[in-house]
């Protein structure tokens, strides 16, 4: 009847053997693939590809029709956070303060601002409503790629 010693030390052996049989095969596959002139084909276009995508992205995120647009929506939405608050109704009044802050440039400031001139029970509501926003709003993005991606 076999030890139990000897079983583990069968069993590391096994394990040290299949490790290096792994190894191995990695090493082998790398060689492989670094040999393969189509790869450095793919490899070359692919960095040639990457700074082109970069400059498009860059063009993107600097677009002032979308900054223009950015701005009238914050402007809106403070403006709806404002009357929502004078007539009392702080739920909605908190919902479009906390859209103004997803899109504004500087919410840190933005919410100095709020510290300072919103009642304290209802800037401490904005602050327990922060996190709840940005969850819909990634949630409404990740919808909307869905959406983009969807060839139907």
């Amino acid at each position: 009847m076999p030890s139990v010693r000897s079983l583990l030390g069968l069993l590391a052996a096994a394990a040290a053997c299949g490790a290096f049989a792994f190894l191995g095969y990695c090493i082998y596959l790398d060689r492989k693939r670094r040999g393969d002139p189509a790869f450095k084909r793919r490899l070359r276009d692919k960095r040639r590809a990457e700074p082109q995508k970069a400059e498009e992205q860059g063009t993107q995120l600097w677009d002032p029709t979308k900054t223009k647009k950015l701005q009238e929506l914050f402007l809106q939405e403070v403006r709806m956070g404002e009357l929502w608050l004078s007539r009392g109704e702080h739920r909605m009044g908190i919902q479009h303060l906390g859209n103004a802050l997803l899109v504004c440039e500087q919410p840190r400031e933005l919410l100095k601002v709020f510290k300072h001139t919103l009642p304290p029970k209802v800037f401490e509501m904005l602050l327990h409503k922060i996190p709840l926003i940005c969850q819909q709003f990634e949630a409404d993005m990740n919808e909307q790629d869905c959406l983009e991606d969807d060839p139907d």
